[in-house]
Formats: structure tokens, sequence, C-alpha cells
């Protein structure tokens, strides 16, 4: 039986990358030799359970070097084979594995716009457990294709990634704009979660490598543009200074480009006599008033920002007559109802 020396069992040199690689013969010759490289564990399977493991060196495959291998004989074969599935588990850490894809739909705490989060980097790998990876990712993920393990992992760290997000931005501790620096408390956080997950496969997520969180490009424009206006309003003093100077740019704009005409021009200046002047110069409309709490300058009644310091505004609280009670509009000087002074 010199011959069946002559036979080794190792990882293809193609195959040296990857986190498992399963031989793909269940019948594993007597006398055989595995080659179980330094960063490798071979793990003998029989019906999903692990019966033998063999470190690091050459290993002879037989009952005398491992003992517990005499109960898997295959007698079909005159005793010369034993009937086993081998798996030979890489034990450095695997790094450069990417992840990437859509988080979610989120609120803006600051602008109160609902915006799309992605997520697109890269992470490092490492098997804590040989044998809970095998014994528990055995149906739950295909072991024979090289990206399986990795796949899984990344879709979970995906997962993991949008709940810890999420989380940070509704408590006020991540912003919207400028998650880019906090991308050191995200990255801990996401990979204390992933890692609760992955404990019980055996399954250990070290580090992430460069990862970045982005707005979706319509957002990001939405946000920039809401921005912008908001800076604006605050340098002209109030919405309607800012308005008109608005008005004017797109006349000027329609003008430049041929595309204005006299109805552009016409329609910028009625959006500004609208504006400046009411309908009717005897019947000028009495609007409530909500007092900025900033600079106590009056404002419309449904403006949510003050229109000179642009501070938010708190919402007005109703006035009642000091003689029946009635309810008062804020600007009202009498009562409706029974015509007492306010």
């Amino acid at each position: 039986m010199a011959w069946f020396d002559r036979e080794f069992i190792a990882v293809p040199e193609d195959r040296k990358n990857q986190m498992v690689y399963k031989w793909p013969d269940v019948n594993i010759r007597r006398y055989s030799r595995a080659i179980v490289n330094a960063d490798e564990v071979a793990l003998f399977v029989k019906s999903g359970q692990v019966v033998a493991a063999m470190g690091p060196g050459t290993h002879r495959i037989d009952a005398d070097e491992l003992p517990v291998l005499g109960a898997l004989v295959d007698s079909l074969t005159g005793a010369n084979s034993y009937r086993a599935e081998l798996y030979f588990i890489g034990t450095r850490e695997h790094t450069g594995i990417k992840f990437g894809g859509r988080l979610t739909d989120i609120v803006d705490p600051v602008s109160e716009q609902v915006v799309t989060l992605r997520a697109y980097g890269e992470f490092a790998l490492s098997i804590r457990d040989p044998a809970t990876l095998i014994t528990s990712l055995v149906g739950s993920a295909d072991l024979s294709n090289p990206a399986g393990p990795q796949s899984w992992c990344a879709e979970l760290l995906l997962k993991s990634m949008k709940v810890a997000v999420s989380q940070g931005i509704t408590r006020g501790e991540w912003p919207v704009i400028g998650l880019s620096g906090q991308l050191q408390p995200i990255e801990e956080a996401v990979v204390r979660h992933t890692n609760l997950t992955l404990y019980e496969y055996g399954l250990r997520i070290p580090r992430m490598g460069n990862f970045d969180i982005t707005l979706a490009p319509e957002d990001a424009e939405r946000l920039k543009r809401l921005a912008k206006d908001v800076t604006y309003i605050r340098m002209a003093g109030d919405f309607q200074r800012y308005a008109a100077g608005e008005f004017a740019l797109g006349a000027s704009q329609g003008f430049a480009h041929g595309t204005g005409g006299h109805d552009g021009f016409l329609s910028a200046a009625l959006g500004l006599n609208a504006m400046q002047r009411p309908p009717y110069p005897d019947q000028r409309p009495v609007e409530a008033e909500s007092i900025c709490a900033a600079c106590r300058t009056g404002n419309p009644e449904r403006a949510r920002f003050c229109l000179h310091c642009g501070e938010r505004l708190a919402a007005p609280r109703p006035r009642s007559c000091g003689g029946c009670g009635a309810e008062l509009a804020a600007a009202a000087r009498f009562c409706g109802d029974c015509g007492a002074s306010a």
C-alpha cells in the first residue's frame, strides 16, 4: 500500500485566499497525506458534525493518528477510504471585502426633509471558531462558493449599519449633513452590533476599511439649496427682500437667455407687486403676528422662521377677550363679540 502515500490533499494554489475550501471528494483514501498550511485548520465533518480536526503540518489520514476516523470507514471500499467531508478553514484575517447599497429613508431633524442614505466601503473578516462556522453555516450559506460567507457577512454589516445610523440620527447624535465627520463612532457602533450576530456563527469583523455614507444626489442638492436660502434670508434681513431679489435675478436671467421676454418680466413685476402691496389699498388685510423670541420682530402667523433673524418661531398662543372671553386675533385691538378694548 505504499502507493497510497503518494496521494496528497491540500488547498490548490488558486484557492488559498478564500476563507473556506471544501475538498471535492467525500471518499478520503486511507494513508493519504493532508498538508495544512500555517494559517489553516482542516476539519472532518460527518452529518453536519465536526468529528476530527487537524492543525498546521502534514498529517497521514489514518485511524492510528486520528482514532476517531475509525468510525468513518467506508465498508464498500474494503476499509480503504473514510466517508466524510473535509474542509480547510483559513484562520488569517481577510481584508478588502466590499459592501454597499441603500441604507434607509430618514427625516433630517434640521431641515425636516426626507432623504435617502447610501453606504459603500470595505471591511475585514476573520474566523473566531472554525468548528462553529462549519456547523452553523452549512445549509445557511453556500460554502462551496468562495464568496458565499463573505457576501452573507456583507449583508449583515449593511443591515447593522442601517439600524445604527438611523438610531444615531433620530437621537440627534449624528447630523445628516456631515456624516463623514462621524465615521469613527459609526464604525464602532456598526462593528459592535454586527459581531453580536456573527458570534454564534464563529465569525468576527475586527475592523472596517475605507467607507463612506452619502446622500442620494437629488437629496444632497435639495438640502444645499435649502441651506443657501436660509443663509440668504438672514443676510437680506427678511423673506420679502430675499424673494424680491430672487424675482429680479430670475427676470434678468430670462432676458439674458432670451427666454423671459415680456411675459417673464411681467410675471416678475406682478410677483413683486403682489408681495409688496395688497391687491386693494383700502382693504389691507390684517394678519395675525407671531413675535420672535430672539429679536422681538413681528412675523406672519403662518411663518415658521423669523423673517428678520431666521430663528424658528414658537407656535403663537391664542388671545382672549378680558370682557367676554372670546378668542381674539393676534392683531385685534377690539373684541368682535362685545366691543371691549383688547
